[in-house]
């Protein structure tokens, strides 16, 4: 399998102002020089902890968030630069219940991402009816979103992240919120996505998750990647991933 994601060296910085009237300036380093690949049609895991650099990652990667130094591809295309290349091939889901317009039904939902990706009517009506399979909404297609439980609503998000066909989707923490039903629910679609050999990149906190969807996972921590490898690999021994995961921040931390 060849890469599509590659990435090294990356590094994003910030500055941000303290102390009395924010005179004075300090440097945060979000991502400190992190290098890694995924190949294409695996499952991709970012684990960490909150602020460990994982979203900043997937902006970066997703062409939203210029690199401060280092080099970051998707595809083969430089994601600064070459930004026009990379954005109609892949796409973006994140946790919570924002991205899709909860006065439309799912469907309709649907038909405008279409239109602005310039599907074609025939196209279009078609890959909606596929997708909404997909993601078992084809039975509530024609009711309001707002109407959706929380699962329902993340299904049609990913349902929206898959209306121009990309080659990868981008998944930031997917299951955020849900209850153990709905987020069941939604690790079933993540596993029929693989199963159509798509590729994907997911940040999660939860790892009895991680360990059942990803093929391959880096931890990161600070903004430096701790571990990297499947999560046999990872687990090195422990009884669970997370007894790894604790042991692998922990022993950064002190």
């Amino acid at each position: 399998m060849d890469n599509v994601i590659e990435v090294k060296n990356l590094r994003r910085e910030y500055t941000r102002s303290q102390g009395f009237l924010r005179r004075k300036k300090q440097t945060v380093k979000a991502v400190d020089g992190i290098s890694f690949s995924v190949k294409r049609g695996e499952i991709f895991g970012l684990l960490g902890q909150n602020g460990a650099g994982k979203t900043t990652t997937i902006k970066m990667l997703t062409t939203l968030l210029a690199p401060t130094e280092g080099s970051c591809k998707v595809l083969g295309f430089e994601t600064f630069g070459e930004e026009k290349r990379i954005r109609p091939r892949i796409n973006f889901i994140f946790g919570g219940e924002m991205g899709v317009y909860r006065r439309l039904s799912a469907r309709d939902n649907l038909r405008y991402f279409a239109n602005l990706y310039l599907l074609d009517r025939k196209c279009k009506e078609k890959r909606i009816e596929e997708i909404l399979t997909l993601v078992d909404l084809k039975d509530r297609a024609d009711d309001l979103a707002e109407t959706y439980s929380k699962g329902m609503i993340q299904r049609l998000q990913i349902a929206r992240g898959l209306i121009n066909d990309p080659e990868i989707l981008f998944m930031d923490e997917p299951t955020v919120g849900l209850d153990p039903l709905g987020a069941r629910m939604l690790r079933d679609v993540i596993c029929r996505l693989r199963e159509q050999g798509r590729t994907v990149l997911l940040t999660t906190h939860y790892l009895p998750e991680a360990e059942e969807l990803c093929n391959r996972m880096v931890i990161i921590n600070r903004g430096k990647i701790v571990a990297a490898g499947t999560p046999e690999e990872i687990k090195n021994g422990s009884e669970t991933l997370e007894d790894a995961y604790v042991r692998l921040i922990e022993g950064v931390s002190v």
